[in-house]
């Protein structure tokens, strides 16, 4: 997860929320706007330490490879486009010529979003990957857009298009069956049950936890959402039959190993990336080969760190906001097996894993923007690709609803919708507490001299 301040890329926009020179710090009147009860002296301690930014200064070295290359890369195009009109023999088959030019369609449009889109917060390895972050997801927003507009039965032919062998509906599959840990008189052995867990989807659960922990970077943050989802696993199981697993599957297997585990080691790397020193050096400025090539490994690697730290009941408004980063990532979890199940796509599918390699880049920059947006007070400008990361949340949201609303309104069983109402009077009740009974009793000042020396 690489991020630096701005690099000097001549004409180019800042981070989320920024429209001034990439090669300037930022300045402003020394004037922020008070949030809520918060005191103004630790509301600008908060725009001085964001306004304290690292410029990448090019040394020389580097300079080809941060330009924008405007004219390279239409130049380029155009001799594509010549070569296809003038030197190729258009196939006589409709259906190829038409995913060609579709194809064509989205390579164009990447190819001027990625040189002209502004930057990101991000800048490592170079600051165009991300900006294709970004393309690819309006991309697949403009997708969704227009699968919204069909049928379901159109929506699912449609997936034919992209792989032949979709369109077909998938077999139901229940992991709650038989869930004794210890079966002795089974031909497999007594730990038969717990081996036939330990499947491919093992190594790729604790790896997207471990990327989850270096997007949030909080651990309380990603166990609640750990937490919930087995929670959500339990609500939803009448509706998908692929949620119906054994105890000791939700809560060793995926709470404990999968997730616990990747938690941890993320949380482990975080904890290096936030003490690790950054001083960085010119390629050319380093006498030997070694040196050379650790310069060109360390490319890949942050620029810098910024730490994320919430402060969930810090304000009202970072509480709501911090309820809703969990909500939207639960929604993006459940469209997952939602959209699957509806879209007849099996799990182990190719567009499964592109729309997972799409998500994780687009996360990290995400909450990354959503962060400075709720901790600098002059960010007055929702983030470029959150914007777009919340949207595409949404639209797979309203398509699963569009296809199969009859799913979504089986009811749920009594002691299920109890507990959630239970639980979101526990959480409507605090909040009303912590936020204006309790706010009304004012602070003492030596509580915000504390907090704004942290």
């Amino acid at each position: 997860m690489s991020e630096t301040a701005r690099g000097q890329r001549g004409g180019r926009r800042g981070q989320a929320g920024q429209g001034d020179d990439p090669a300037r710090p930022r300045q402003h009147n020394g004037t922020v706007s008070a949030e809520e009860h918060l005191p103004v002296p630790f509301l600008k301690k908060k725009s001085r330490e964001w306004t304290q930014e690292t410029v990448v200064y090019d040394d020389g070295t580097i300079t080809f490879f941060w330009r924008a290359h405007t004219l390279t890369v239409l130049v380029g195009l155009i001799c594509v486009l010549i070569y296809v009109t003038l030197l190729e023999e258009t196939p006589n088959n409709s259906e190829y010529n038409t995913k060609r030019g579709l194809a064509f369609v989205v390579i164009v449009f990447l190819a001027f979003a990625v040189t002209y889109t502004p930057d990101g917060p991000f800048k490592r390895p170079h600051p165009s990957i991300w900006r294709l972050v970004l393309c690819l997801s309006v991309v697949y927003e403009l997708c969704l857009i227009f699968v919204l507009f069909q049928t379901v039965d159109d929506a699912r032919q449609l997936m034919k298009y992209l792989d032949e062998s979709l369109g077909e509906p998938l077999p139901e599959q229940s992991y709650g069956g038989n869930c004794l840990l210890w079966d002795p008189d089974h031909p497999q052995g007594p730990l038969h049950n717990l081996w036939d867990k330990f499947d491919i989807f093992v190594p790729a659960h604790f790896l997207g936890w471990y990327a989850k922990a270096l997007i949030l970077r909080n651990v309380w943050i990603t166990n609640v959402i750990s937490v919930m989802f087995e929670f959500l696993e339990y609500t939803l199981e009448h509706q998908l039959p692929n949620f119906n697993e054994c105890w000791w599957d939700h809560w060793i297997m995926d709470v404990l190993i999968c997730n616990g585990l990747g938690i941890w080691c993320g949380m482990k790397t975080v904890e290096y990336l936030k003490m690790k020193p950054y001083h960085w050096r010119g390629l050319w400025h380093i006498p030997t080969y070694r040196g050379k090539m650790r310069r060109m490994v360390a490319q890949f690697t942050p620029y810098n760190w910024t730490s994320f730290d919430w402060k969930p009941t810090l304000s009202l408004k970072r509480w709501l906001a911090v309820l809703g980063i969990i909500t939207m990532w639960l929604l993006a979890e459940l469209n997952t097996f939602y959209l699957k199940t509806i879209l007849w796509i099996p799990p182990p599918n190719l567009l499964n894993w592109a729309r997972l390699a799409m998500y994780v880049p687009a996360s990290a920059v995400a909450f990354r923007e959503t962060f400075q947006f709720l901790d600098d007070p002059t960010c007055k400008k929702f983030g470029q690709q959150a914007w777009i990361l919340a949207a595409i949340v949404i639209t797979e949201l309203l398509i699963v609803m569009k296809f199969d609303l009859n799913l979504l309104l089986l009811p749920f069983p009594e002691h299920i919708w109890q507990c959630w109402v239970a639980a979101f009077v526990g959480i409507a009740s605090w909040t009303v507490w912590r936020f204006f009974i309790r706010r009304n009793q004012k602070p003492e000042s030596g509580d915000w001299s504390k907090l704004a020396q942290k």
